[in-house]
């Protein structure tokens, strides 16, 4: 008797119930896990003219923010030079980021349905898993950007910002009075540059307005409406503070720099 009983207990060990959340996880975990990736995948698709800049802007667009920058620059001895660009940086590690979380929460939803007693199937099949995530956020920048840093993003954009200024010499203007609006599409970053002679009057919260102006046209969607807003914002406040005065001269070309990166 005491040897049945023995078996008995080993017998109801080695078949013990499967565990609630466990049944709930095989049965709903991988219809969770792809309701939410195709979410974040459509959600991508519908933003990525958000992220682009080359071909976006027609020539009818460029010819009307070259006739803003002429408007303000009328008015005012400062020089304003418009930069957008795709990317500041490349961000490789949002792809590698992107693999990862797919291939740790992919494994966990699918958990019961893996061949754990295949191991070589199991690797196989996590490789799959963060090979597909670091296939989308290399082809959907929007999807990519969830794994950036909102700090990461500034610090480039910042930086980037900086060489643009310094490539397009804007410190060559006589009295100083160079402007760079620096968009950056990936990042989600506008950027604001003067030279001395108009940092010396005007502080940087007063470039913040500008910057939110742009960003809220390309938020709805029009890169043009937002450089507009911003270009005129910023020449208002160059023609209160640096107004155009008699022999004053274009030391800068009025043009609008669109590239990817």
């Amino acid at each position: 008797m005491i040897a049945v009983g023995m078996q008995d207990a080993v017998w109801e060990a080695a078949h013990a119930p499967e565990a609630w959340w466990h049944r709930a996880l095989g049965l709903y975990g991988p219809w969770m896990l792809a309701a939410v990736w195709i979410a974040l995948v459509a959600r991508a698709l519908l933003q990525a003219r958000r992220f682009r800049a080359v071909g976006v802007l027609s020539d009818r667009d460029l010819e009307a923010l070259h006739s803003a920058l002429r408007a303000v620059e009328a008015k005012t001895v400062g020089e304003i030079v418009p930069v957008i660009v795709e990317r500041s940086d490349e961000h490789a590690d949002s792809r590698w980021l992107s693999a990862l979380v797919f291939l740790l929460v992919g494994t966990a939803a699918l958990e019961p349905h893996l061949p754990w007693r295949v191991p070589a199937l199991v690797l196989l099949s996590q490789l799959a898993l963060g090979a597909a995530g670091w296939l989308i956020a290399r082809a959907l920048p929007g999807f990519a950007r969830l794994f950036v840093r909102e700090s990461r993003a500034t610090a480039v954009a910042e930086e980037q910002a900086a060489q643009e200024f310094q490539r397009l010499d804007l410190r060559a203007t006589e009295a100083a009075t160079g402007v760079l609006i620096f968009v950056s599409l990936f990042e989600r970053r506008a950027i604001v540059l003067a030279d001395r002679g108009i940092s010396e009057k005007v502080g940087p919260e007063v470039w913040q307005e500008v910057d939110d102006a742009v960003l809220r046209g390309i938020a709805r969607g029009s890169i043009l409406a937002g450089l507009t807003d911003g270009i005129t914002r910023a020449g208002a406040v160059l023609a209160e503070h640096f107004p155009w005065r008699e022999g004053d001269r274009n030391e800068l070309p009025d043009r609008v720099i669109v590239r990817r990166e």
